[in-house]
């Protein structure tokens, strides 16, 4: 989506942001050449989207999974912010997005040989029921063939009919996932879970076997298999606004899974990219404040 950050005096940045491309872009500026880090959505064909694509190629981003929609366009939010807090205003109704997922077989097409594919509720609920279906298929043949399925709720009660329908959809996904990223406030919220280790044990049940619970500022709560880890967050006293902070931790921490790092220090690299993040405006941090845990990844040791 196209993003108007405020920037301070009533003046905005124009950005590209949205969950998803906030977790595939910290991804590729962490990984650089160790892996191929592509975006698969559909935008339009008018001048924002074109400068999308272009964003995203200039980023060290594969373009070739971004279908072009002459008859829609790209979404748009505007953010607000009340000290650090920030609210959303969306314009997505034409989003070619929402088609993302019509064509069964194009969307197995574009995801086919792909080692990670990382997904959010936000899609699910953007897409549809059709599309929902579409998608579920093409993952359950990806994962078939190998890959790992990522999965964050990103819970948005608004793009959803009601609870009823979310939770349906969800329980599916986590179906086909190999990683949930959850935060425990939406699951609070959505299922009522009473603490982070009532998240894990209800989504690890529904066959999840790496399960990442994120609480703000609180511990994060870890599961991989038989084994658990409750993990600390760093306190930060210079945050400037927390948006994207749990979508740059989903990709500091799926960065660091992929090439073989094991859960604890994985959640370290996603703790320390995420506080980059919220030290700055918008969903995507400085690339320069990266280079700390980029180079964490090239020499684990």
């Amino acid at each position: 989506m196209v993003e108007f950050a405020p920037v301070g005096d009533d003046l905005y940045r124009r950005g590209f942001a949205g969950d998803t491309l906030n977790t595939c872009w910290h991804m590729a500026q962490l990984l650089g050449d160790r892996a191929e880090v592509g975006y698969l959505t559909r935008v339009g064909t008018d001048a924002f989207s074109s400068q999308f694509v272009d964003f995203i190629t200039a980023n060290g981003m594969d373009a070739s999974t971004i279908e072009r929609d002459p008859l829609r366009t790209i979404g748009l939010y505007v953010l607000s912010l009340a000290g650090v807090e920030r609210s959303f205003s969306y314009w997505r109704e034409t989003s070619a997005a929402r088609r993302l997922a019509d064509d069964v077989e194009a969307l197995s097409a574009l995801l086919n040989d792909c080692a990670m594919i990382h997904v959010s509720g936000i899609t699910l609920g953007v897409i549809g029921e059709i599309g929902r279906r579409n998608l579920f298929h093409a993952l359950a043949a990806a994962r078939a063939s190998g890959a790992v399925i990522s999965f964050d709720p990103n819970v948005r009660l608004r793009l959803w009919t009601d609870v009823a329908e979310l939770k349906t959809a969800t329980r599916e996904m986590f179906e086909i996932t190999d990683i949930a990223l959850p935060s425990f406030d939406d699951e609070a919220l959505i299922w009522g879970d009473a603490d982070p280790e009532a998240t894990v044990t209800r989504v690890a049940a529904l066959g999840v076997d790496e399960v990442v619970v994120k609480n703000g500022a609180d511990d994060v709560s870890l599961q991989l298999g038989d084994k658990s880890w409750r993990a600390a967050t760093p306190p930060k006293t210079d945050i400037r606004d927390t948006t994207g902070a749990g979508d740059s931790f989903n990709a500091g921490y799926l960065a660091a899974r992929f090439i073989g790092t094991d859960p604890l220090a994985a959640c370290a690299i996603a703790q320390g990219v995420a506080g980059e993040v919220i030290r700055c405006f918008g969903a995507l941090a400085p690339v320069q404040t990266l280079a700390e845990y980029r180079d964490a990844l090239r020499d684990p040791s």
